[in-house]
């Protein structure tokens, strides 16, 4: 499945009232260990079509970011019925955030 692209706009609809769990990754384009994991992240989207992945870029959404108090990136945010379920900040492993995930 494509990686949906967050923003505050469509957040509501996309994440909050999705009916699959949603992993949301916190990123920047001058962000070394975001693009480290941003090919874990795409390859998660196209394995898990139970899953929906989200892309919300700290700089073009500081609101959004602000809401989740993000001060550090990668921020990888799983939610689950509108929830945050589970957190992990800074680069991880794919089985790492597959765990996140309940995989």
């Amino acid at each position: 499945m494509a990686i949906l692209h967050i923003t505050k706009d469509n957040y509501e609809e996309l994440v909050l009232k999705a009916e699959k769990p949603v992993l949301l990754d916190f990123w920047a384009t001058w962000c070394g260990p975001c693009r480290m994991v941003a090919p874990i992240v795409e390859q998660i989207a196209e394995e898990f079509v139970d899953v929906l992945v989200g892309k919300i870029d700290v700089d073009t959404e500081m609101e959004l970011a602000a809401s989740f108090r993000i001060v550090s990136i990668p921020t990888l945010i799983v939610m689950k019925d509108g929830k945050v379920a589970n957190t992990a900040v800074g680069y991880r492993p794919k089985a790492d955030i597959l765990k996140l995930l309940g995989k």
